[in-house]
């Protein structure tokens, strides 16, 4: 145990950098002493058409949620890739209020038998048929002022929603954080004034492509989102903050990548 909280103290000590110390420790409130910050780990799973994607449902709605919902691991989202590279896939999203049930999640399902044994299936699935093709994973912790998780108004009845999942990169790590500053100081606002429904804002920790955020929107239809999208690019504070010189004097995102999801009919989110 000592020596797991030990990589676990570790992790979050290289990997937060800049986080202020507060925000550092699981269950801490931040540095303003506001709400804790959440962890995030977002999955993806590459799969090929064919019976991986039963397979991989039936993990998730009937193992894998119960179990994590178990060890506080909640609202956990489950979506398919509707429109973007490589499909078919699926990502599910993970938020904790402590590093280490994220850092230590697998040992802890493991030691579940309960969750063993539902999904043996999938946990047992033989190499000529895999589950699926290949996981990739990134760690977050939320924005310091956006520090939770916030469920779009259709969540509770199962209504209708696609989400947009937006990565944006940057050349250098100044550029990250003074984006990382922008968008939770005046840009987030911006997107609510539009009509925007925000789920998420993580700094990544640890994952491909660094230094990157990722944020996800939520709306009832494709055409919703193409309404808010234009209203917040009209919009004169956006166009004012984008003029200002600490965030126009080079540019600050590299690279954006945004995919389409739906949520699977048990997800959480």
């Amino acid at each position: 145990m000592q020596r797991r909280r030990f990589i676990t103290a570790s992790l979050a000590a290289g990997a937060l950098g800049g986080v202020s110390a507060a925000a550092a420790v699981p269950g801490s409130q931040n540095a303003s002493g506001g709400k804790s910050r959440l962890f995030f780990e977002l999955r993806r799973y590459q799969l090929s058409d064919g019976p991986q994607r039963k397979l991989c449902n039936d993990f998730f709605q009937s193992a894998l949620i119960p179990a994590v919902n178990r060890l506080g691991i909640k609202p956990v989202g489950v979506f398919n890739l509707a429109i973007g590279p490589e499909t078919p896939a699926i990502y599910v999203l993970l938020p904790s209020a402590t590093l280490e049930t994220l850092v230590t999640l697998e040992a802890r399902l493991a030691q579940d038998a309960e969750y063993v044994k539902t999904g043996a299936a999938f946990l047992n699935a033989p190499a000529i048929a895999p589950p699926f093709n290949r996981i990739e994973s990134s760690l977050m912790i939320a924005f310091e002022k956006i520090p939770g998780l916030t469920l779009p108004v259709a969540t509770a009845t199962n209504g209708p929603r696609v989400f947009e999942l937006r990565t944006y990169e940057s050349a250098t790590d100044q550029d990250h954080k003074r984006k990382v500053e922008m968008m939770q100081s005046g840009e987030e606002a911006i997107f609510a004034k539009a009509g925007f429904s925000q789920v998420f804002y993580g700094d990544t920790l640890i994952g491909p492509r660094l230094p990157n955020l990722t944020y996800m929107l939520s709306y009832e239809s494709i055409a919703e989102r193409d309404k808010v999208w234009s209203a917040f690019a009209n919009a004169p504070e956006w166009k004012a903050m984008q003029a200002l010189p600490r965030y126009s004097f080079e540019n600050i995102v590299s690279n954006i990548t945004n995919v389409i999801l739906t949520p699977a009919t048990y997800s959480q989110i």
